[in-house]
């Protein structure tokens, strides 16, 4: 809404209010909250959150959510959602039927949205959220620090409200706000509880005499012809003052008035949309940043790059992910009005980043504790200078890519191009002290996305520093160069000799039935083509039948099917299958997905033994026969699982191990997939250093696998063994320490430092994928094949690895 300005004003200074967040809201609110519905005593069939607009214009829904969490959440607890379209008219109302009971006899109006949520009657939290995206946060603390809630509402006992919550809801009772819809952040003050008057935005519902009732006599008072004049003079606070020497505001939750500065750029797409404006008048001090990203949710920025501006907003300081997630915050001007003064200015001065700019120590050591109190030394530590110019313009060069470009446009650079290269274009992680600080990731604000693999070079790149969840430090780029290729292709295995066994490993990244042809026919060409189709192969995150859908199904038969034709159309072995069904929903992944690990094996080249017993919940054990000079030893049961009960495997997969035979020669192969590194804070969070909690559940899955493959060798010392898969962490790990023991070699530190790889995330060249072999393998031939991590058209994240031997 532009204001009615004086003539000497019109074209110079023009309003612009937005939404607000994490802060009272002066439009869009949750106005009513009903959990009864069919239940005991109830007259509508079903439960409701009804939405009102307190502003002088509709307000667009485009995607929104609203958001429902259990009263007392424990940490498993999950927000479920129900997304949002169209308007809630200026001073009107908005429906979200929700679901319904076995009771009850009046329905509801004719809702404007629909969702499934069975509410509680008496507790529980609604938010409004500026995202189709469930939450995460659990806690009030960390939902007050989430951007994305507009407003949030916590009745009857709610762990999660604002202050306090509203009680008195019931089966028979709702929680209202009162017709002027006033929110002061506090629930138990600004709702009460009473009959349910649910009324959508047509004004349908409600009682008798309710503002927008067709029978409401009285006319709707007409919108104000004029406005105000804004103010154009700057404030008493600069963008500097605002960020000060530390990575929180001083000023923190409060509300600023007319900030000056010039805007750098804009995102005006997704939920979390903005612009960045940075002080052309910095002050001297190299600590404090200059520039601020300015929140305006899902409303269209109404300002363009060049726009000299002033802004009114709520100082918020924003934690992707939610603060229990470890990630540092982002200072931000929320719920702004913005008054533009001038157009087409000179951007501020832009910062050139070389490999002589970002310092070579990463970040400050707090003991794992939070280093936001901390004086930033941008001249000591690469996240304290890239915190120090949060929200400033900088520009770097042509940069090597070393994180390929996903689809969101993202792509790493390295601005430090000498240190720690891979042989392709990489930079490779060998340690937790050295996560290679020169790492920075690039993304498009453009219209045009780069395509990027690594080893590419990327010519150029400027716009602001902004932080998120994934990747922590980026540069949203407003210009961005074109990309050069580096020429890296995918390699291809050396074959082995007619004598040598093959045995492979390759994470397929949740194949199922339900996955296009196209994936299942260029994972079979890496397969054939490019691991020279192994006599084994261990497959880790093969899907059930029917994928995602959670319907009980745990059989896999038909997507190793699928597979196996497909490596067959692409000129490889008619493979056989081994694998053992999990309990639904018990080994972790994609919910509903049941994914294992299964063996793929060439019956024209090796003989699998299978022994009966093996199923999900029975563990496989070491048998032997003969005396101890002379014994021999298998398996109780082939395939088998590794002591499935222990809580090691607790919504992890389990290990699968199998039984072969190959020129007269016994082999034992465990494929593995550990849990997940989920859960870790993050190496760019606020921790530092960052605790690495999922790594105890990788350790006593080491234990379990080192202790069956120790009572092999114990009862065998020549006993062939590979152990490989997906563990989940780098070989210098405390877990695969573990996992190695003094019973396997792990063939990834065979390699030159610099190829000890499998794996790229957020631009570090890494390996989580391994094979180990027992002593009895003598002389292996290993080889991680690169085809996919480093490429931005990939068929799996994660690169496959084969070892031969005779």
């Amino acid at each position: 809404m532009a204001l009615a300005l004086p003539v000497g004003l019109v074209g110079t200074l023009i309003a612009l209010p937005f939404t607000a967040q994490a802060a009272p809201s002066a439009d869009a609110v949750i106005a009513e909250v009903y959990g009864g519905g069919g239940n005991s005593g109830a007259s509508l069939t079903n439960d409701f959150i009804e939405l009102g607009n307190a502003g002088s214009g509709s307000f667009d829904l485009t995607g929104w959510s609203v958001q429902y969490l259990p009263g007392a959440p424990t940490a498993s607890s999950k927000w479920q959602a129900t997304p949002l379209s169209g308007v809630i008219p200026a001073g009107g109302s908005y429906l979200v039927a929700e679901s319904k009971g076995t009771g009850g006899d009046t329905p509801l109006p004719t809702p404007d949205a629909s969702g499934s949520i069975a509410m509680s009657a008496t507790t529980g939290t609604v938010a409004l959220v500026h995202s189709t995206t469930p939450l995460t946060c659990l806690n009030a603390a960390d939902c007050a620090a989430d951007g994305s809630i507009k407003d949030l509402v916590g009745f009857g006992t709610a762990a999660v409200r604002e202050t306090s919550p509203v009680a008195g809801a019931s089966n028979t009772a709702s929680v209202s706000r009162n017709a002027a819809l006033a929110d002061t952040d506090n629930n138990g003050a600004d709702l009460t509880a009473g009959a349910p008057s649910p009324r959508n935005a047509a004004g349908s519902g409600g009682e008798p005499g309710d503002p927008g009732d067709p029978g409401d006599p009285s006319p709707s008072p007409s919108p104000s012809t004029s406005e105000p004049t804004p103010d154009p003079t700057p404030g008493a606070l600069r963008i500097h003052d605002i960020q000060g020497n530390t990575r929180i505001s001083p000023h923190n939750g409060e509300a600023v008035t007319n900030v000056p500065g010039v805007v750098t750029g804009v995102r005006s797409t997704g939920s979390s949309r903005g612009f960045w404006i940075q002080d052309p008048s910095p002050d001297n001090d190299p600590v404090t940043s200059e520039g601020v990203f300015v929140f305006t949710g899902s409303t269209t920025p109404q300002v363009k790059v060049g726009d000299s501006v002033l802004v009114s907003a709520k100082v918020a300081e924003y934690y992707p992910g939610g603060a229990s997630s470890g990630a540092q915050s982002l200072t931000e001007l929320s719920g702004p009005t913005t008054v533009v003064l001038s157009s087409g200015n000179a951007v501020p001065s832009v910062e050139l980043v070389s490999s002589k700019t970002l310092p070579r120590e990463y970040a400050p050591s707090a003991g794992s504790e939070s280093i936001d109190s901390l004086t930033l030394q941008p001249s000591v530590y690469a996240m304290d200078w890239l915190e120090s110019r949060e929200g400033m313009v900088i520009q770097v060069g042509d940069s090597r890519v070393v994180g390929a470009s996903n689809s969101y446009g993202e792509t790493w650079i390295t601005t430090h191009p000498t240190k720690n290269p891979t042989p392709r274009g990489g930079v490779i992680y060998t340690d937790y002290d050295d996560p290679n600080p020169g790492r920075l990731l690039v993304t498009a604000l453009t219209a045009d996305k780069p395509a990027a693999n690594v080893g590419d070079t990327l010519k150029g790149a400027t716009g602001p520093v902004d932080y998120g969840t994934y990747g922590g430090y980026s540069i949203q780029a407003t210009t961005l160069g074109a990309v050069t290729k580096g020429g890296i292709q995918p390699e291809v295995a050396e074959k082995g000799d007619s004598d040598e066994l093959s045995v492979g490993t390759y994470n397929v990244e949740n194949l199922d039935p339900t996955d296009p042809q196209e994936k299942f026919d260029r994972l079979a060409e890496g397969i054939v083509k490019n691991l020279a189709s192994p006599d084994i192969v261990s497959l880790e995150e093969i899907q059930d039948n029917n994928g995602a859908k959670n319907d009980g199904t745990v059989a896999a038969d038909q997507t190793l099917a699928k597979f196996i034709e497909a490596i067959k159309a692409a000129g490889g072995p008619a493979y056989e299958w081994r694998s053992i069904d999990p309990q639904d929903g018990t080994d972790g992944g994609e919910p509903g997905g049941n994914i294992r690990t299964s063996f793929l094996y060439n019956p024209l080249r090796v003989t699998f033994v299978d022994r009966p017993g093996g199923d999900a919940t029975t563990g496989v054990e070491v048998v032997t026969s003969g005396d101890r000079k002379d014994q021999d030893i298998s398996l109780s049961v082939s395939p088998g699982r590794i002591n499935p009960g222990s809580d090691a495997w607790r919504s992890s997969r389990k290990p699968l191990v199998g039984e072969f035979w190959f020129r007269g020669s016994q082999v034992f192969v465990i494929g593995n997939h550990f849990n997940s590194k989920g859960g870790d804070q993050p190496v760019h969070g606020r921790f530092q250093p960052p605790v690495l909690s999922s790594e105890t559940q990788r350790l006593a899955q080491a234990r379990e696998v080192n202790a069956f493959v120790s009572d092999l060798v114990d009862k065998d010392k020549n006993a062939k063994v590979v152990v490989l898969g997906d563990i989940n962490d780098y070989q210098f790990s405390a877990p695969l320490d573990v996992l190695t023991g003094k019973v396997l070699k792990d063939l990834i530190n065979t390699l030159p430092k610099n190829e000890r790889y499998s794996y790229v995330y957020d631009g570090n060249s890494q390996t989580l994928d391994h094979i180990l072999v027992s002593k009895g393998i003598k002389n292996p031939e290993y080889d991680v094949v690169h085809i996919n991590a480093e490429f931005a058209d990939q068929a799996s994240d994660h690169d496959p690895q084969v070892v031969r031997f005779k």
